[in-house]
């Protein structure tokens, strides 16, 4: 887990390290000699317990919500609350080739985002955090969890939470004054990878350096050569410190209704406030 130095073409920086990386890995699991260690993969993730704060969230919200998992991996959020509706979207293919093996049907019979989609009742589309094809002010609730810290830059940070942002339905919409007011407003909970994780395996903690790269070894057992054989894929990420989440949602436009820490990670709740609350 080396420390890295961003260049300046961040955009290239990121689709070599972050969605290549991710478009290699969905390749070999594509192989007919990955496929266990998919299904191992997908019974370690899918099944594992979901962050309490996550849970939470997605629990109190009122029956018929409809909200958007934006960077939804491997679906793992979707059956939490049964009377919700998300929208779930991902810049990889690999996130909709795990929920096309998972449901055991066959990802070459056709495209794997009509395939994921067929996970009722929620949806799935392949879309681009940076550029999502969302109405604004149009929903109730959205998600995005280990996701920002992949962009490279403050920039681009800051450029995806005010994408999630948009896509709520403003705090002023039945003219509440106070953030907290309207249950109507739409409110975003986001997560990032803390660089204060000193009990951790990884070890970080205040003082290192924030953007890094992290190793994925993947294994696997190669018929072909009768032995096992693996391959480490390095993603980039950028360790976030504390307080610097709420910074990123301000300076994207949001407003922080609560905030804290769970197990490595930092996390926020977040509104977006309407135009005359964000003139005062």
């Amino acid at each position: 887990m080396a420390p890295v130095s961003v260049p300046q073409d961040a955009d290239a920086y990121e689709e070599r390290y972050v969605h290549q990386v991710y478009a290699q890995i969905a390749s070999h699991f594509s192989s007919t000699r990955y496929k266990t260690i998919l299904v191992q993969i997908i019974n370690t993730y899918t099944h594992r317990k979901p962050w309490p704060i996550v849970e939470r969230f997605l629990q109190e919200l009122p029956s018929g919500s409809i909200g958007l998992d934006v960077g939804c991996g491997n679906g793992k959020y979707l059956a939490i609350n049964p009377n919700i509706f998300i929208l779930a979207s991902d810049r990889f293919a690999y996130s909709f080739l795990i929920i096309c093996l998972h449901a055991e049907l066959d990802p070459s019979s056709e495209s794997l985002v009509e395939i994921a989609s067929q996970r009722q009742p929620h949806a799935s589309v392949v879309a681009d955090n940076l550029l999502l094809p969302h109405p604004n002010a149009s929903f109730d609730f959205a998600i995005s969890i280990a996701v920002v810290h992949h962009m490279s830059t403050r920039g681009r940070r800051v450029q995806a939470i005010a994408a999630v942002l948009e896509t709520l339905r403003s705090q002023m919409d039945a003219g509440h004054r106070e953030p907290g007011d309207d249950p109507r407003a739409g409110r975003a909970l986001v997560y990032v990878w803390a660089l204060e994780q000193k009990t951790s395996r990884r070890g970080w903690d205040e003082g290192d350096e924030q953007d890094v790269m992290v190793p994925w070894v993947m294994k696997s057992a190669s018929p072909d050569l009768g032995s096992d054989q693996s391959r480490t894929f390095n993603r980039y990420y950028h360790l976030y410190r504390q307080g610097e989440l709420e910074d990123d949602i301000a300076e994207a436009g949001g407003k922080v209704l609560m905030s804290g820490y769970e197990k490595d990670n930092w996390w926020a709740i977040a509104v977006r406030p309407g135009k005359d609350e964000q003139a005062r």
